[in-house]
């Protein structure tokens, strides 16, 4: 078990097996020295647990924990192509889309949770720069969505 997954572990998570393609592209994608996740939404067993729109159906802080099952997501999409998390040398952006009510401005604060989660596991090398994004809709009506870019040593 690589050092990344032993953190993971002792946050009490597991990281998951890839989630599979809703459309035609890849889950992650490595380019030199940089791997690109597609966006990856909160699924859980294959299913969504909630949908809807944050500051509607759902609450900001659902959202934010989904955020950091997105992000768990994503390290699942970078371990399938560079079969060991330890080779990260840090998370260089994370982009966050959150299906908002009209009048929902905290898109930042549910997007904290997809930061937040790459920090408690990454430390330093979670440090990354962001884009919190609020959106009409998301596919398959998932409340939020995270893709990450991550630096990679060979």
């Amino acid at each position: 078990m690589s050092a990344v997954e032993q953190r993971i572990a002792e946050l009490g998570l597991k990281l998951p097996e890839v989630v599979p393609p809703l459309a035609a592209y890849q889950p992650a994608v490595r380019s030199g020295a940089y791997v690109h996740t597609s966006g990856q939404l909160p699924m859980v067993d294959g299913a969504l647990p909630v949908t809807g729109k944050v500051g509607a159906e759902v609450s900001p802080e659902q959202a934010k924990e989904l955020a950091a099952v997105c992000a768990l997501n994503a390290l699942a999409a970078v371990k399938s192509v560079t079969g060991d998390l330890d080779k990260i040398v840090r998370v260089v952006k994370v982009v966050g889309f959150v299906a908002s009510a009209p009048d929902f401005t905290g898109q930042p604060g549910v997007v904290n949770g997809a930061s937040e989660l790459l920090g408690e596991i990454l430390g330093d090398k979670g440090v990354h720069a962001r884009s919190a994004v609020g959106v009409a809709v998301l596919p398959i009506d998932a409340p939020v969505e995270v893709e990450i870019q991550v630096e990679i040593a060979d």
